[in-house]
């Protein structure tokens, strides 16, 4: 079975709306957001929810207030000012509780509880490209990469079970946690960048960590009639670092006018922009064939 991660060194590069159209494009896949923190590819292939789980990770203290009697030993035990006295009761500031378990542990009247924390949901749902499974981190939540983790083995469960041999992944931008569990034993990495000094400083970044984890990395230059000397430099890193570059998309509003009608750009028409993303993927698909070979 072959993994493709899409990435990017930083937001807006144009990753998820490429990543909407090779699902188009692709044969026999499952799709996969990793992006959980702020997911956004399910706003392109409007999918249908077949199956939704929460997602537990970590914990958080709750005060009892019924066991609770006053004596504040919580209070001065954490560190991070988490407890507040509120109407003549303590509790527990879910925003500022690192789940350290400290008032747990001291509480003499053991009245403060330290459940599982609910950090958002994950789903399998079924698209117009196939089968899909994303998620959705509530805001400011932690354990992103834990989260990436799960939706990864859901997807490599769901593509054994229908016997298709390829997912197709839209990883996060930059080079946090997320994107670190989101490559960790993929097979292919496919990196869009733009032609901007921040975009191939952050694109130096991700291919700096795909080759720590020893994965064949290929670039689109995206937008690069933008800036015809970025361009070059980018080029140049490319070929520098033994690179495949894999495409040269030019600015084109068309991308923008599908993504207003709700379509990927190869749905939206045939010729132009949708006619160099097909070549694009073709070439993907022409480096994992020479990765699966290897």
């Amino acid at each position: 079975m072959l993994e493709i991660v899409v990435i990017s060194g930083k937001g807006g590069t144009g990753k998820t709306s490429l990543t909407g159209a090779f699902a188009h494009l692709a044969q026999n896949k499952v799709i996969c957001d990793l992006d959980v923190d702020a997911p956004d590819l399910h706003l392109l292939l409007h999918p249908k929810h077949a199956r939704e789980e929460d997602f537990y990770s970590g914990h958080e203290a709750v005060i009892d207030p019924v066991r609770c009697d006053l004596c504040g030993v919580c209070q001065e035990k954490c560190r991070y000012q988490a407890i507040d006295e509120i109407d003549g009761a303590l509790k527990v500031n879910p925003v500022k509780c690192e789940g350290c378990k400290v008032c747990v542990e001291f509480c003499p009247a053991g009245a403060i509880d330290f459940p599982e924390k609910h950090c958002g949901q994950w789903y399998e749902s079924e698209t117009r490209f196939g089968p899909m499974v994303h998620a959705q981190l509530f805001p400011g939540e932690e354990n992103s990469g834990r989260l990436v983790a799960l939706l990864r083995q859901k997807a490599r469960t769901l593509a054994e079970e229908r016997g298709l041999g390829l997912i197709l992944c839209d990883g996060a931008p930059g080079i946090g946690c997320p994107v670190i569990s989101s490559l960790s034993g993929t097979d292919l990495t496919v990196a869009v960048t733009e032609p901007t000094p921040s975009g191939r400083h952050d694109l130096e970044r991700v291919v700096e960590l795909c080759g720590h984890f020893r994965i064949p990395t290929g670039v689109i230059i995206n937008k690069h009639d933008i800036n015809p000397a970025e361009t070059a430099a980018l080029e140049a890193f490319c070929a520098e670092k033994d690179l495949r570059l894999l495409a040269k998309l030019p600015h084109d509003l068309a991308m923008t006018q599908a993504m207003v009608q709700g379509q990927v750009i190869t749905e939206y028409q045939s010729q132009g922009l949708a006619e160099l993303v097909r070549k694009a993927w073709d070439e993907i698909m022409g480096m994992a064939d020479l990765v699966k070979a290897a």
